[in-house]
């Protein structure tokens, strides 16, 4: 057992030592009330929801876009692929929100699919304390502990003994967890693993029975699409609760938890879900607690897949909604 713990470690630390330095795009002029730092996986959609005037949009609502960022594999890391590819770009984002964090920006992650969701919840639990938890942390780097509101059709609960369809991208919850794969958990830099009472799971619409039972088993709290649409007082009573376990709280939305009339690219809608207007307003209650610090938007159709802009357009609506709820606060 020894062995293999060191061969881990010294496979972790041979990986991390390849990561190249982060490729800064743009940095904007102070001016406005809240600071907005934008992380971009650059291998989806990223881009074709900034030219949806993404930025200029959140200037009008008042923020400072301080940081636009995004990053590039190294020529080591690019000759990896599947579940490892996918631990490396989750380590990239989450070196960059760590290095944005201290209570000072409002992350906006433009991610690829939720296979990145480790990272950004890395970046968050190492970003290292703001300036009114000094005591609390004080000199021993103690980790941020980092609340997940998890906005998707799926659970993503799943692990490789649960799943029907053997989808990486649907296992993301349960990895942050500590449910399986901890040496790609590791490379994310995400340690330790959630708890189950810091992971809230909103709109869930399509779940394998074994999957059911495993969010069944951990006691998983859960936010209705009715809770969503009406803005009822569960939503509150959840984002109180993460308040009062967190340090703070990243808000992940899959695109395919909306109406599936306005993802018509994604290939993983499910019925019923809300519109992206209804969300927007959600997630503006949602950010009016201070402690929601980072919002990711992921699998956002686009190009072919979205000929009439509106999955794009939509994903831009519900991160105004976000500032929306900042802009609110005391």
């Amino acid at each position: 057992m020894t062995h293999i713990l060191k061969k881990t470690s010294l496979t972790l630390v041979c990986l991390l030592l390849t990561l190249p330095q982060v490729l800064q795009a743009q940095e904007y002029l102070e001016g406005g009330k809240v600071k907005v730092a934008i992380v971009r996986n650059p291998f989806m959609a990223s881009e074709s929801i900034l030219a949806e005037g993404l930025i200029d949009s959140l200037t009008a609502l008042d923020a400072t876009i301080g940081l636009n960022q995004t990053f590039a594999l190294s020529e080591k890391e690019s000759a990896y692929s599947g579940w490892a590819r996918e631990a490396l770009v989750s380590r990239h984002l989450a070196d960059l929100i760590s290095v944005n964090g201290k209570n000072e920006y409002l992350t906006v992650a433009l991610l690829g699919s939720c296979s990145d969701l480790p990272g950004v919840l890395s970046g968050l639990q190492n970003m290292g304390p703001g300036q009114e938890e000094q005591t609390y942390h004080l000199a021993a780097n103690i980790p941020h502990r980092v609340g997940l509101v998890y906005l998707d059709a799926h659970a993503d609960v799943n692990t490789p003994e649960t799943t029907l369809s053997g989808m990486y991208g649907g296992m993301d919850v349960a990895l942050s967890a500590g449910l399986f794969n901890d040496n790609n958990r590791l490379i994310t830099g995400l340690d330790p693993p959630l708890p189950p009472s810091y992971i809230l799971l909103a709109d869930v619409r399509d779940t394998d029975p074994r999957e059911k039972e495993l969010i069944d088993r951990m006691q998983i709290e859960i936010l209705s699409t009715d809770d969503i649409r009406t803005l009822s007082q569960n939503v509150h009573a959840q984002m109180e609760r993460l308040s009062s376990l967190t340090d703070v709280i990243y808000v992940h939305v899959d695109m395919d938890v909306l109406a599936p009339e306005e993802v018509l690219g994604h290939g993983l809608t499910a019925p019923n879900g809300p519109t992206s207007q209804e969300l927007a307003d959600c997630l503006e209650v949602i950010f009016t607690y201070p402690k929601a610090t980072a919002i990711g938007i992921a699998s956002t159709p686009y190009g072919p897949r979205d000929p009439d802009h509106l999955s794009r357009q939509a994903a831009v609506r519900l991160i105004q909604g976000a500032l929306r709820g900042v802009n609110r606060r005391n």
